[in-house]
């Protein structure tokens, strides 16, 4: 394992090439994907192994600095069923805990991951996993939006039901930083650094103060996060925020949408016609 500062040139490309052949799942996005997780916040703390058809990256949980994440593993199908898994895995465990990891977790290390935990049909995954002595300890999902040409993303009329309330809506720009800020204020920065490294990002705001934001991209492909301040909600403000956001990924060639690690099942159901359908099983092992 190598700091992960030092993956780039021909290892980085080795680590897509790999991620694109092994994640089926998640081919469309799986180059971004890699790429995106070598660009983590500047304090992470973070490692690669790139081998021949293989790739694992690791980090150390800012929130529990004794804790480590298994970010990625993705091996190719023509070097599956020789070990080169289980080997990319005890690797990034050594590297771990020389860093201190007293537990392992194969789950999401916000503010920038891959997914949750292990998709359950990733199904070689979670069986390596469990082989090597990891636990499931939790369950998480996202939900799946459609962007089809039948996909209502209209909010024309619900923005002028906010104007007439001196609510207005806007994209992001030059702005970001200050919508940022109100995301770090009423929630984290992991939500603050997602905001500000987001592909798209909406807030709405009135007499100049923010109320509520909602992102795309962070985690390349995928909708979130979003919130609302405690005195905008009921205004309507997430609906028209969220369908702001998923018009944007339709524009950029997208059919759906995943929405990651979701909470309010209700409100996407009905605000977008959101179904539940990715499950993750979240896994984690002590360190001897």
């Amino acid at each position: 394992m190598r700091e992960g500062s030092a993956l780039g040139g021909e290892d980085l490309e080795r680590a897509v090439r790999a991620a694109e052949a092994a994640l089926t799942l998640d081919a469309p996005e799986a180059g971004a994907l890699v790429r995106r997780l070598a660009a983590p916040p500047p304090d992470r703390v973070w490692g690669a192994l790139v081998a021949d058809g293989g790739v694992v990256l690791a980090s150390l949980s800012s929130r529990e600095p004794t804790v480590g994440h298994l970010d990625l593993l993705a091996v190719h199908p023509e070097r599956q069923g020789r070990g080169l898994g289980r080997e990319l895995v005890r690797a990034a465990e050594e590297w771990l805990r020389g860093r201190g990891a007293t537990q392992v977790r194969l789950a999401g290390n916000p503010p920038c991951y891959a997914w949750p935990g292990v998709d359950v049909r990733y199904t070689a995954a979670a069986c390596l996993a469990e082989s090597l002595g990891y636990e499931r300890y939790h369950v998480a999902w996202n939900m799946t939006a459609p962007l089809g040409p039948g996909a209502d993303l209209s909010t024309e009329a619900d923005e002028a039901l906010l104007a007439g309330q001196g609510v207005a809506v806007r994209r992001a720009g030059d702005d970001r930083d200050r919508v940022a800020v109100f995301v770090a204020e009423h929630w984290n920065e992991r939500w603050a650094w997602e905001a500000a490294n987001a592909a798209g990002l909406h807030y709405a705001e009135r007499d100049g103060r923010v109320l509520a934001f909602a992102a795309w991209g962070a985690r390349p492909a995928w909708f979130g996060p979003m919130g609302t301040a405690p005195e905008a909600r009921g205004l309507g403000v997430g609906r028209v925020l969220l369908r702001r956001c998923l018009a944007e990924q339709r524009a950029a060639g997208q059919d759906t949408a995943e929405i990651g690690w979701v909470g309010p099942l209700r409100f996407y159901a009905r605000a977008v016609g959101a179904r539940a359908e990715r499950v993750f099983w979240l896994y984690r092992r002590d360190l001897a």
